[in-house]
């Protein structure tokens, strides 16, 4: 089937996405769950703040306030603490690392865009958190540490959940991440658009949205991938449900309306090309990750039309399953039998 063929169903919308504000029927009441407040811890400033003179006394004060966070961070992240990589000692690598004019106006201009974490995103975090308290009530409340690494790390998770943000993959899609870096495939314009405050909580929680579906789906084909990661994009949105879908599916508003126009004719194009049971990674990557398009798809088509998908066949198990609750549709595995109780049939 060509797209020329497919696009004759098409159906204009009228709507642009945007922040969610209307009122969702598909939300638990969390209103017996307590306002949360969120611990945020600011690693970065008190690694700055180091006095460059006593390095070797402060330091280890430093490490014991930040527990397991400074293991990983001097460890696996500077990795200060490699007789290899710090010769000269770990002190004199971390004196060097704070005082490198490069780095040193790095952090300076993360201080100057985050001062504070803007109140909007800790205002979607603690939201979120609630429900996640609702969905998950025996897991405890993450602690945010934020940190800059000189573009090596963005966010992850940790521990019993905790968060690490950090806060140099936030400077703005306008910052010149390729000056610093010209060949990191990482800082390709299609990602680095979503380098800004706006998508700061969605890629905040995202870690621990990936720690609670799993890294991979326990199959390889295309189907699988979607219905894991449908699953992802799930519980991210019942997590923030009113953040913006563009934030959460990281497109552009113009992206989004392709896809919410075009449900139809990507379930189509799946199913002409035999892709849904493909288990050749290169042919269905771009459909299941990060890419800057999905191929075979006009140029409007963002990558990881294969993941928004996913998310509408979960919508629709959900719908038809009422009674399952988060935690169970976390632990279901079979994409088939995931699709079977979807009764799926995608919008025109």
């Amino acid at each position: 089937m060509s797209w020329h063929n497919a696009f004759v169903l098409l159906v204009v919308l009228t709507f642009f996405a945007g922040c969610k504000s209307e009122k969702r029927d598909d939300l638990p009441d969390v209103s017996g769950i307590s306002p949360i407040k969120l611990k945020i811890r600011r690693f970065e400033q008190d690694l700055f703040k180091l006095d460059t003179l006593k390095i070797a006394s402060e330091l280890p004060f430093l490490k014991s306030k930040y527990g397991e966070f400074a293991n990983i961070f001097f460890d696996q992240i500077l990795n200060s603490t490699s007789a290899e990589v710090a010769p000269q000692g770990e002190a004199t690598y971390v004196k060097g690392f704070i005082t490198h004019p490069a780095v040193r106006k790095l952090y300076d201009t993360c201080q100057i865009l985050y001062p504070q974490l803007p109140k909007t995103t800790i205002s979607q975090l603690e939201e979120a958190m609630r429900y996640y308290k609702y969905y998950f009530p025996q897991r405890r409340i993450p602690t945010l540490t934020t940190f800059i690494s000189e573009y090596t790390v963005g966010n992850f998770v940790y521990k019993n959940d905790d968060l690490a943000i950090g806060l140099d993959f936030f400077l703005g899609e306008n910052y010149p991440y390729l000056n610093y870096s010209p060949d990191n495939p990482n800082f390709s314009q299609y990602l680095t658009r979503s380098f800004n405050k706006e998508h700061l909580a969605v890629k905040t929680l995202l870690p621990l949205v990936n720690d609670l579906v799993g890294e991979a789906p326990p199959g390889k084909n295309l189907l699988d991938y979607m219905i894991h990661n449908g699953k992802r994009m799930y519980l991210l949105d019942h997590l923030l449900p009113y953040a913006a879908d563009t934030a959460k599916m990281e497109v552009s508003a113009t992206q989004w309306k392709w896809l919410t126009e075009n449900e139809n004719n990507i379930w189509a194009f799946f199913l002409q090309q035999n892709l849904l049971y493909n288990t050749d990674w290169q042919k269905i990557r771009k459909f299941v990750e990060y890419s800057p398009n999905s191929p075979g798809m006009p140029a409007e088509a963002p990558g990881r039309t294969g993941d928004w998908l996913g998310w509408q066949i979960i919508k629709a198990y959900m719908e038809q399953n009422p009674s399952t609750q988060m935690k169970d549709l976390l632990r279901l595995t079979d994409s088939q039998t995931v699709l079977k109780g979807a009764r799926y049939k995608p919008k025109l």
